[in-house]
C-alpha cells in the first residue's frame, strides 16, 4: 500500500488517499517519487508519502496507474514541513507542494551526482571576533547545538563571507546547512564566497533564472545527500538538504522573501518553523534589524548577535549636522 498526496485544488480533499502497488511496480515505488494515479476518473500526479502494509480503507484500493521515476525527491522531514506551512498558510499541501519541488527533468536523473572528497575543519574565527558571542555561534554550530541568533551587521560587512563560514561550521560537524537570499546578484557574492571557503562539490546553488534542467540537477545534488550546504533564493527555503544542522536568511525584510503564489508562504517564517521542526540552529541576518527578527529576540527563542557601541562607531561613517 502506498499513500499518496494527490495534486488536486480541493481543499477538503486536501489528504493523503491509499492506493495499492501492483506487483510490477513493487521494486520501483518508495516513498518520495513521483507516482500518477487515478482519482475521481482523471489521471493526476502525486508523491508517495509512505508505503505500508495496512490501510483503515475498508474497500477495494485502487492501484497506482504508472511510476514516471523512483527517485525520492520528497524526503519525511520536507513533507513534514509542508504539511505545517500549508496548515500556517491556510493552503494546501499540494498548493505548497508545486513551490518546493521542481519539475521533473529525466536526463538529469540520469547523470551521476559528483560528491565532496572531504569535508572541511572549522572557520577562522576572526571575522565574527568583532561580535558578542560571534565566536560562540561558530562553535556551537560545529558541534552541532540548535544556536538561534539575529545577525545585526556592521556596516561595511563582508557579509556573504560571514553567511559561508557559518556554513563551514555546520559542515564541519557533519551537518547541512541552508542559506536563503533576496536576489541574483546576493546570490552571486555568495556562491564567490563559497567556492573561496568550501570544498568542491559540498554546495549547490539555486537559481530562479538557471535552465530546468540545470535546476533540477542541482536539487537533486541536495536531495541525493551529495551536497549538503545549499545557496539560493526564496524557492530554496525547501531544498532538501540531508542532516539539516543550519537555516539562514538574510535580509528578511525584502519583500522578495514573500512568495507571490498561493498560499503566499515567507522565508524567514518558512525557515523559523524548519529550524523547529529539524530541531536545528537558525540565524536570522540583515544590516538592519525587522520588527518580526525583534520580536523572536524578544520572546526568547533567539539571541541577538551584535557588536558593542565601540566597535560600532568605529565601523559606521561619521555623519555630522551641519
Amino acid at each position: 500500500m502506498a499513500r499518496v498526496v494527490v495534486d488536486v485544488p480541493l481543499a477538503h480533499l486536501d489528504r493523503p488517499f491509499d492506493y495499492a502497488v501492483p506487483e510490477k511496480l513493487a521494486d520501483t515505488v518508495q516513498a518520495g517519487c513521483r507516482v500518477r494515479v487515478r482519482f475521481s476518473g482523471q489521471l493526476v500526479d502525486g508523491f508517495v508519502l509512505e508505503l505500508g502494509e495496512t490501510t483503515g480503507f475498508t474497500g477495494k484500493l485502487m492501484p497506482l496507474a504508472h511510476v514516471p521515476s523512483g527517485e525520492p525527491v520528497l524526503t519525511p522531514q520536507v513533507a513534514r514541513l509542508l504539511r505545517t506551512i500549508a496548515d500556517r498558510y491556510a493552503g494546501t499541501m499540494s498548493d505548497v507542494l508545486r513551490l518546493a519541488v521542481p519539475p521533473r527533468r529525466a536526463a538529469a536523473e540520469k547523470k551521476p551526482t559528483p560528491t565532496p572528497e572531504s569535508l572541511p575543519g572549522p572557520p577562522d574565527p576572526a571575522g565574527f571576533a568583532r561580535y558578542q558571542a560571534g565566536p560562540a555561534l561558530l562553535d556551537a554550530l560545529a558541534e552541532g547545538r540548535p544556536a538561534r541568533a539575529v545577525w545585526t551587521a556592521l556596516p561595511g560587512e563582508d557579509w556573504p563571507t560571514r553567511l559561508v563560514e557559518l556554513c563551514r561550521a555546520a559542515l564541519s560537524g557533519r551537518r547541512g546547512a541552508l542559506v536563503v537570499v533576496p536576489d541574483g546578484k546576493d546570490l552571486d557574492r555568495l556562491e564567490v564566497a563559497a567556492a573561496r571557503l568550501l570544498p568542491e562539490h559540498s554546495y549547490t546553488v539555486l537559481r530562479a533564472g538557471d535552465s530546468p534542467e540545470k535546476r533540477y540537477r542541482r536539487f537533486l545534488a541536495a536531495s541525493r545527500g551529495a551536497a549538503q550546504v545549499v545557496l539560493g533564493t526564496r524557492a530554496a527555503m525547501f531544498a532538501p538538504v540531508r542532516d539539516l544542522g543550519l537555516v539562514v536568511v538574510w535580509d528578511d525584510g525584502d519583500d522578495l522573501h514573500s512568495d507571490e503564489h498561493a498560499p503566499y508562504p515567507h522565508a524567514r517564517d518558512v525557515l523559523v518553523q524548519r529550524a523547529w521542526l529539524d530541531n536545528c540552529a537558525a540565524v536570522v541576518a540583515a544590516t538592519a534589524r525587522t520588527a518580526e527578527a525583534a520580536l523572536l529576540v524578544e520572546s526568547g527563542w533567539a539571541h541577538e548577535l551584535v557588536a558593542d557601541r565601540a566597535v560600532l562607531r568605529s565601523a559606521a561613517p561619521r555623519v555630522q549636522a551641519l
